[in-house]
């Protein structure tokens, strides 16, 4: 007898990147392949902060667990840092440390939606939050991630989609997939339109230490009923080359915090000890290399805008920003994973499909560059070219 499985597991779909690199398995092309796939750093953690590991595993006690929220004096460094970052008062017992951000998202969601509610989110969206609320039952109501004003949503279209079983507006800056960072005075509206329907805001600011200016992301953290409403999600994969070291933070009210806890407990019990210990470590002590991994980044998306600009080029690049350009495709009628993995298989460039992050996105395709080289942009404008036919 076969074991009946989840229907409801049974619709989500199966991982996107695993699905895009099984498009180059055992690839025969000579060709060096352009993987701009996942949003990955094509550097090391810092040089210190990889003898600050190899130190830290030696230490008694390392192996055990910790508080399920994080160690106190990370969240005690991570809440100064924010307090710096945004101009905010941050407190302690307002952080959570989580075994990544997909994580703290998963926590978030729960603690504050049921099955049948539904979340409002631009798309296109980030595929795993997508595969998160379907896994959950909670619906997403999507809106354009894209308004007249520029590359970011629409509070009034977030208003006007708000009904009874709306639990919250769930946001991403810089943005994952379209690279857009979101002005803080929009964020502003979509904060008053979660005040004024008592729903909660959740904003993932994975990249915030990406964007190009030093000025705080938004003001939100300064609103004095900010404990009651918003949500805010981070990792420290990206800044601090840790991807596998699995670390992320959740920002939230108490109880929000106290329900997310619960979560937290049953799916890691606590964040990995060796990872919280090295990133309080990076805080402290890696302003400056952070600050040359964030001046790399600039270089190679000016490459990348650049890049656009070959003459003869017929993709059109929509937005790009932090670690990822979104890009129209020129090959009209054809679906986006058609366009993505002829482009793996045929022009060895590796990209997602558009499909891949909501409904209504066949036309585009996204580009992952924060593990190319700046020099290899004008080879990827070649390629696709290349691509183009004659």
């Amino acid at each position: 007898m076969v074991v009946t499985v989840s229907p409801r597991l049974s619709s989500v779909e199966f991982p996107p990147i695993a699905e895009a690199l099984s498009w180059v398995n055992g690839r025969q092309s000579n060709r060096e392949l352009l993987n701009l796939c996942q949003a990955v750093p094509s550097y090391p953690p810092a040089e210190t902060l990889q003898d600050e590991f190899a130190r830290l595993v030696h230490l008694p006690g390392m192996g055990g667990y910790t508080e399920i929220l994080g160690i106190t004096e990370l969240r005690e460094a991570f809440a100064s840092h924010l307090a710096s970052s945004y101009a905010a008062r941050v407190a302690s017992k307002d952080v959570g440390i989580t075994t990544g951000c997909n994580q703290a998202f998963a926590a978030a969601v729960m603690a504050i939606a049921e099955p049948g509610d539904n979340i409002i989110m631009p798309a296109p969206y980030y595929f795993n939050h997508q595969m998160w609320l379907g896994m959950l039952g909670v619906a997403i109501t999507p809106i354009s991630a894209f308004s007249p004003g520029g590359a970011w949503p629409s509070a009034a279209d977030a208003k006007a989609a708000i009904t009874p079983k709306t639990r919250a507006i769930m946001l991403c800056t810089p943005n994952n997939p379209s690279g857009a960072i979101y002005p803080a005075s929009v964020l502003k509206e979509f904060y008053d339109v979660a005040r004024e329907a008592d729903i909660a805001l959740i904003i993932d600011e994975t990249y915030k230490d990406f964007r190009p200016d030093a000025t705080p992301a938004h003001a939100l953290l300064n609103e004095p009923d900010w404990r009651d409403r918003l949500i805010q999600l981070f990792s420290f994969s990206k800044i601090y080359a840790l991807a596998g070291y699995r670390l992320g933070a959740m920002v939230a009210g108490a109880e929000v915090m106290h329900q997310a806890t619960k979560v937290l407990d049953t799916m890691t019990i606590c964040p990995p000890q060796v990872s919280q210990r090295g990133v309080l470590f990076a805080l402290k002590e890696l302003d400056e290399w952070k600050q040359g991994k964030k001046a790399l980044m600039a270089e190679r998306l000016a490459a990348m805008r650049a890049a656009f600009t070959k003459p003869g080029l017929k993709y059109e690049l929509i937005s790009s920003g932090a670690y990822f350009a979104y890009v129209k495709h020129p090959f009209e009628g054809e679906g986006s994973r058609v366009v993505a993995k002829r482009l793996a298989q045929e022009h060895d460039v590796l990209c997602l499909p558009g499909a891949m992050f909501g409904e209504g996105q066949e036309d585009y395709l996204r580009f992952a560059f924060a593990n190319v080289d700046k020099d290899k942009m004008s080879l990827l404008a070649e390629r696709l070219i290349e691509s183009q036919g004659a």
